[in-house]
């Protein structure tokens, strides 16, 4: 016997929305959206990738400002230890760009207009991200209490270019648990 019950018409809940009287507008149908309505929203309105190699001073303080605030909650929602992310992520590109797009797959995940099963795709996602974050932290050298640059291989031939390096990253840091 199975489990599903079969719907009768008498059963089906009332199509508030397809009542003339209701007074609630039923939803376009995709070939009734117009132009109009996509200009409706504006660019700050939709997630985009973000491009941290051409970013303005103003966006980037903007986008800094918003990953971080992610960063920090999903470590706090989710529990993750330091070997997922570290206090120092922010100073390794390798972790800045694979937290950057989760944070824009889970914008996109969680918005009101997407499809209700959304959030699981983005949470198998997580779940594959995590292992990746485990594995960038790792190579970096980066741990709760202290902080290195991440080590680039000097390919034959190859001169260490130091605009590759970022400011204030040459040396060893150790992470004060002071604050």
């Amino acid at each position: 016997m199975s489990d599903q019950t079969s719907e009768q018409p008498g059963n089906r809940p009332y199509d508030w929305a397809a009542d003339p009287d209701s007074g609630l507008e039923s939803e376009p149908e995709p070939d009734e959206i117009t132009a109009e309505t996509a200009d409706d929203a504006t660019e700050t309105d939709v997630p985009h990738p973000v491009n941290w190699r051409a970013l303005t001073a103003e966006d980037a303080e903007y986008e800094w400002l918003a990953l971080n605030e992610w960063v920090d909650w999903l470590r706090h929602e989710f529990g993750l230890p330091a070997s997922i992310i570290p206090p120092a992520w922010h100073r390794h590109p390798e972790l800045v760009w694979e937290l950057s797009a989760l944070h824009l797959h889970w914008l996109g995940a969680y918005d009101p207009a997407q499809h209700a099963s959304a959030p699981i795709g983005w949470l198998a996602d997580f779940h594959a991200a995590q292992n990746r974050l485990r594995e960038w932290v790792a190579l970096s050298g980066t741990r709760l209490d202290r902080d290195r640059p991440t080590r680039q291989t000097i390919w034959p031939g190859e001169q260490v270019n130091p605009r590759r390096r970022r400011p204030g990253s040459s040396t060893a840091m150790r992470i004060s648990s002071r604050s």
